[in-house]
């Protein structure tokens, strides 16, 4: 367990409008988070093999290193099992009906995870919303900077689908692309199936299955047609060991295909 700072915001170049976001990748929970979890520790083991979006900080690194012009990256340090930043923290959210809101209450196969209210409104204000507030900052940041802010946020997903999932029954394409129909403009998904299609293949390419969406900071969802968002879902056979184990070679292609997306967005 860990105690570490929650979330990391790693520098690009000065002018970049690109804002890499890595949401799921870590598996650390801070001691006191674990003390609300019901779990022993073996099955906590299994449940972040599960939930964690393994290996995806590398690949953003990786990427980050092969594009002409470095993107700005913000990286959450604490599992998804502390608070899931990309959920709504209200009834919006859909996934509250499998309980896995903002504060999670079950795991990914559907048993109890912590009681329905132990230390929500704490974690919410310790960890949901600074992480929020960061977020938002780091978008106006690009926008000072750069006139406009592109959120490319960097996800995987299991080969089949998990007991949680509300739209596991369609096709699981090696890479999904998550969409907004505010601030998902077409030239965003073209460059993204241009940089990807190239490694996957055409017909490799999905479009808001098995997930949809893509993260945008509330201050500017649905407002600000500045700020354009998509999401890169990776099926997770296609670069690890499944489940929760290494990455493979697999890892080096799409980190290419994601620095070739960068540079596309850079240049336009």
């Amino acid at each position: 367990m860990s105690d570490q700072r929650p979330f990391t915001i790693v520098p690009g170049a000065a002018g970049s409008p690109v804002l890499l976001h890595v949401p799921h990748g870590s598996r650390a929970i801070p001691r006191q988070v674990r003390e609300g979890i019901t779990l022993d520790d073996a099955a906590l083991e299994r449940e972040l093999d599960h939930i964690t979006d393994s290996h995806t900080a590398e690949l953003s690194a990786a990427a980050t290193a092969l594009a002409p012009s470095a993107p700005w990256r913000f990286v959450n340090n604490l599992s998804r099992l502390v608070v899931d930043p990309e959920r709504f923290p209200d009834e919006r959210e859909e996934m509250l009906a499998v309980g896995m809101g903002a504060v999670y209450t079950r795991t990914t196969h559907r048993a109890p995870l912590r009681s329905q209210e132990t230390a929500r409104a704490a974690l919410l204000e310790t960890y949901f919303h600074p992480y929020a507030a960061a977020m938002t900052a780091a978008v106006e940041s690009r926008l000072a900077a750069a006139g406009r802010a592109v959120i490319i946020d960097v996800h995987s997903y299991p080969t089949l689908p998990l007991p949680y999932e509300l739209h596991g029954a369609g096709p699981r394409p090696p890479v999904c692309l998550g969409t907004d129909p505010f601030h998902t403009p077409p030239e965003l998904v073209a460059a993204a199936e241009a940089a990807f299609g190239s490694r996957v293949g055409h017909d490799g390419l999905g479009h808001d299955t098995p997930f949809a969406g893509t993260y945008v900071p509330l201050r500017h969802y649905g407002t600000d047609r500045r700020v354009t968002a998509l999401m890169i879902e990776i099926r997770r056979d296609t670069y690890m060991s499944e489940p929760g184990g290494p990455a493979g070679p697999g890892l080096t292609a799409l980190a290419g295909a994601l620095a070739e997306l960068v540079a596309a967005v850079d240049a336009g």
